[in-house]
């Protein structure tokens, strides 16, 4: 079910940072209609920690109506604590979402025996598929190959989203994990890479751009076309980097308006708008991507 190029999608604001609905439903029909084979709302990129636990509600539930059942819909549930987490998996319990993406506890770093004990417990605490989240640059921990075999085996964690970048990584889970696990890269730059090492899709910052071409990519290797594969990645190695030129998501975000695919570009505090002396260079990473055209 999980597999593919999946977009971790933004939220869009209106200027005076309300959730901008006109705009999501736009992006929603963008990615239908571009081939994207999952959407994760309420993710890193989608400023959740930003948003009250009401209008994530809202957000969802209007992607998942709009969806309606066409592709995959998970949600990020991630938080600090445990408890935490299990009240947001059970908010979000009456939504037709088709599972749920789960973030390492952020901040406090727990050891590897508390990591154990908090996916578990959440994965008690619903019937849908888990997807673990392991991005140790964002959250101060690092889930390892033996945590993540083990956590294998409870009956509805059925992969993780790995964002450490490391095809060495990648191979430990490979030979620690059961065929039917699911791998999915969590780092744009090197998914192709990934892929082609046996991965099964990627939850992408970049799908928010260029839906179709990252969607192309992941066939050409479910294909074993390799070297189309790495080629048609090549043209967006310079987007993968640049929307990281500062914090996600305001490059994607400044990105979708250059598009015309949302009204603005606000995020809110802390996050602060695109800086100006880098507007530029993600112009020209659009335009190596074949998104806008050369001046």
């Amino acid at each position: 079910m999980f597999k593919g190029s999946i977009v971790a999608l933004v939220t869009p604001m209106t200027d005076e940072g309300q959730v901008d609905y006109e705009s999501l439903a736009q992006l929603v029909a963008f990615h239908l209609a571009q081939g994207s084979a999952g959407l994760v709302i309420m993710g890193t990129t989608a400023e959740a920690a930003t948003l009250t636990m009401a209008e994530q509600h809202a957000v969802m539930a209007k992607v998942c109506e709009q969806v309606a059942g066409k592709i995959p819909v998970i949600a990020g549930n991630g938080a600090m604590s445990t408890s935490e987490t299990i009240a947001k998996t059970q908010f979000f319990a009456d939504l037709p979402i088709d599972g749920y993406l789960t973030v390492t506890p952020f901040y406090n770093k727990p050891m590897q025996k508390g990591m154990l004990a908090h996916f578990t417990s959440v994965a008690a605490a619903t019937d849908k598929p888990i997807i673990l989240y392991n991005v140790p640059g964002r959250t101060g921990v690092d889930l390892l190959p033996e945590t993540v075999a083990a956590l294998a085996k409870v009956n509805n964690i059925v992969g993780i989203k790995e964002a450490t970048g490391s095809l060495a990584r990648l191979a430990e889970l490979k030979a620690l994990c059961p065929a039917d696990f699911l791998l999915l890269s969590g780092d744009d730059a090197s998914f192709a890479q990934f892929m082609l090492a046996g991965g099964h899709g990627v939850i992408s910052v970049s799908a928010n751009v260029v839906p179709a071409a990252m969607s192309q990519v992941c066939q050409a290797a479910f294909a074993g076309q390799n070297a189309a594969a790495l080629a048609m990645d090549a043209k967006l190695q310079a987007l993968h980097q640049d929307l990281f030129i500062e914090s996600n998501p305001i490059p994607t975000k400044w990105a979708l308006k250059r598009m015309g695919l949302i009204k603005s570009d606000f995020l809110r505090l802390p996050l602060t708008q695109l800086e100006p002396i880098h507007e530029k260079r993600i112009e020209q990473a659009l335009q190596k991507a074949g998104i806008l055209e050369q001046e």
